[in-house]
Order: structure tokens, then sequence, then C-alpha cells
């Protein structure tokens, strides 16, 4: 037992290959544009809008369709069901991504540079917590605003959760709601992540079974 714990620990201890590190630094352009790009995209359509309305989820902001003229009109719709005011002041509680991203850029410069083994596993759990984390958060914010509606308002609807993946119908609205070029951009970096992480794990693996076989 206690020659495999020792084992483990230098395999933790064991620096990343050089094509590893390439990678890691390959992989921070793409987290870096993160910050230039909608993560997410939630349009409605309706007999009264056949055009659409849309806004677009960043990092750091919120953007709308016609130069932000879309997020007033879908803020007025909200009003006369009693729906909180969309803008960048509800949802403040998202405003620690942008430096959960500058801090993943600096992990994996630092990793890519000097890192070994156990440098990535860090990385790697960190990013998949910022990744479910951020996500669980969106999910939650759209939950609070469907189900806190003012029972006051002039339009009546039972408490709802706005799309959150795909089409949903509400009312008289068909609302759509699909991840952006900014999450595609964390996913190439959660994959490349992962992917060098797997590669150790099984490179590691491979070389603990060398001796076995050479024994038998």
């Amino acid at each position: 037992m206690q020659l495999a714990i020792d084992k483990f620990y230098a395999f933790l201890d064991r620096p990343l290959f050089m094509w590893s590190r390439l990678i890691l630094l390959l992989i921070v352009i793409p987290l870096a544009l993160t910050m230039t790009q909608p993560l997410w995209k939630i349009s409605m359509t309706a007999p009264q809008y056949p055009d659409g309305l849309y806004m677009e989820i960043y990092a750091h902001k919120i953007d709308g369709g016609n130069h932000g003229q879309h997020i007033k009109e879908i803020n007025t719709l909200n009003h006369y069901i009693g729906m909180h005011k969309i803008d960048r002041a509800e949802l403040s509680d998202l405003d620690w991504i942008p430096f959960a991203l500058g801090l993943l850029i600096v992990l994996t410069l630092r990793c890519a540079a000097i890192g070994n083994v156990r440098s990535l596993v860090d990385l790697a759990v960190l990013a998949l917590y910022v990744g479910v984390f951020a996500f669980g958060k969106f999910v939650y914010k759209l939950y609070v605003f469907g189900h806190n509606l003012d029972p006051d308002a002039p339009i009546k609807l039972e408490p709802f959760t706005p799309a959150i993946f795909g089409t949903k119908h509400i009312a008289n609205f068909t609302t759509s709601s699909y991840p952006q070029l900014g999450s595609l951009y964390i996913g190439i970096f959660f994959a490349g992540v992962l992917g060098v992480l797997g590669w150790h794990l099984i490179a590691g693996r491979r070389q603990a079974l060398r001796p076995r076989a050479a024994d038998a």
C-alpha cells in the first residue's frame, strides 16, 4: 500500500511533457478571447415582434440587439409580467467571472512554464469548478427572474424558468437560449486541459505497468 502511495506522489511530481506545455500555452489564446465574445444569447419572437429581440451575455457585460434597444424592449415586456429589470446591476454576482478567467490564464501559463502533473491536476479541478459554478449561477439567476414575479403586475403568469438551453414557449413568445462563441472558446480550453491531463494519466499508467510486465 505504501509503495502505491509513493508511486502516486512520484507521478504527481513528474514534470510535464514538452508538447503538453505547448498545448497549455496555445489554449490560453481562446481563453483570453472569451472576454471579447458573448457567452450566451437569449432571443425572443412573437407576432408583434416578427424580427425578434435578443440579448447577449458576455463575461463582463450584457448587450442587446439594435445597439441595446432590444434590452429596453425586453425590460418593457418584463415589466408587464412583473419580472425584474434585466441589467448588469441585477447580474452583479457574476462580476467574479472576468477575474476567474484571468486567474485561469495566469495559472495555465505558470503550469506551462514550471508546472508538474500536480499543478496540472490543480488547474483541471479549478477550471471545472469555475465552469460548473458559473453555469450553475446562470441557471439560478434565470430561475429567480422567472419565479420572483410581482403579484401586482398587469399580466398574471404562473412562475416559470426561462429557456436555459433550447427553445421554450411562454405566453405568446417563443424564447431561444443557446451558447455562443465565448462558450466555445471556454470549451476548447477545458478540452485542452483535460486532454493533456488524460494523456499524462495514461502515460503514467503505462509506465507503472512496465515493471510488472518485465517481472512476468
